[in-house]
């Protein structure tokens, strides 16, 4: 095989195609303390402005050594633009949500999508990012741009305690506004693949086992993935964070082309599930791994991720903001070590 670029390496990879080395990256949050330090760039500023937020990701790539580029590192952006009531976070704490729009069932029916959601604040400077990355890394490293799904739309706007009662006592609401995610997300995604994003990483984990019973994802959820999917014009990859074994056959069967799943699902059981109708991407825990153990244990478990069928070697979940960069170097060098050990690699 020739040689690959890092971009065509993920593609493939995405694409179930052949590759030399299953690539090494993060399709989640990247963005840690020693690395706004090495860059100069440090949140919050680096979620608000497109030039500092392009930095700081671009900086997983050229110091720790992934082979993509991922941002943004909030998952705030778009339920901001739908009225809730964001903080910025700080130095080691991502924007949470404060406030929510809909605080009764007629809240909903009178919420309205803005006719200028692209120009919003937070999705306008994600988009400048887009650019900016592009240009700045050329054409052979893969760009992963994340957004919120439907689910999670449904979450920030309606409240935890309305989305837990509604999915079951009001589903018509929940439909509704699982339906209004639907809409922001297609249109959201296709607007940063056409200003250079190669992959949208849709992140849905409160459509997971952990909070929506698995026959509501089946009968809800599932329906509006393959719709969003079917009007995705990228690559499009789905994250859910917790246990998400319940589901993984129709996660697998959703559309997406790249499930990336927390350690908490067995890695061989996931591949064995998916078969070839999805890229399994994962799962090296980043909590109780990549933050906390030595190198030699964090090489173990990548090692093992890549013995047990991943098509991309990732942690399992947004980076920890206090990860020390050596963990994380490791974690890169650990992909190579193993096809070097196997004799597949020189």
């Amino acid at each position: 095989m020739k040689d690959l670029t890092q971009k065509e390496r993920f593609v493939r990879s995405i694409e179930g195609k052949k590759v030399d080395k299953v690539p090494v990256c993060s399709v989640t949050q990247t963005g840690t303390v020693e690395l706004m330090e090495a860059c100069g760039t440090f949140w919050p500023q680096a979620n608000n402005d497109a030039e500092k937020m392009a930095t700081l990701a671009i900086a997983g790539h050229d110091i720790v050594g992934l082979e993509s580029v991922r941002y943004p590192f909030s998952t705030t952006v778009i339920a901001e633009a739908l009225g809730c009531t964001i903080a910025e976070g700080s130095l080691d704490v991502q924007p949470y949500e404060l406030d929510f729009p809909c605080k009764k069932k007629e809240d909903v029916r009178e919420l309205k999508l803005p006719e200028d959601l692209l120009e919003s604040s937070g999705i306008r400077t994600v988009i400048e990012s887009t650019e900016i990355i592009r240009k700045r890394v050329g054409d052979d490293v893969p760009i992963v741009a994340g957004m919120i799904g439907p689910a999670a739309v449904a979450f920030y706007v309606a409240g935890a305690k309305n989305y837990l009662r509604w999915c079951i006592t009001e589903p018509e609401i929940f439909q509704e506004l699982l339906t209004m995610g639907e809409a922001v997300c297609t249109e959201y995604a296709n607007t940063l693949f056409e200003h250079g994003a190669d992959a949208v990483i849709t992140i849905d984990s409160e459509a997971g086992p952990d909070l929506l019973p698995p026959p509501l994802f089946e009968s809800m959820i599932l329906p509006l993935y393959r719709s969003l999917t079917d009007s995705m014009k990228g690559l499009k990859l789905l994250h859910i964070c917790g246990d998400a074994t319940a589901i993984l056959d129709q996660m697998a069967g959703s559309g997406f082309q790249g499930l990336s799943l927390e350690e908490k699902v067995d890695t061989r059981y996931a591949r064995e599930i998916m078969a070839d109708r999805a890229c399994l991407i994962g799962n090296v825990s980043p909590a109780f791994t990549l933050l906390t153990k030595s190198h030699e244990s964090i090489k173990k478990e990548a090692k093992q991720c890549i013995e047990d069928g991943v098509g991309i070697l990732a942690p399992g979940c947004g980076i920890a903001p206090r990860t020390p960069t050596d963990n994380i170097q490791a974690f890169v060098a650990a992909r190579d070590e193993y096809y070097m050990e196997k004799g597949l690699l020189k």
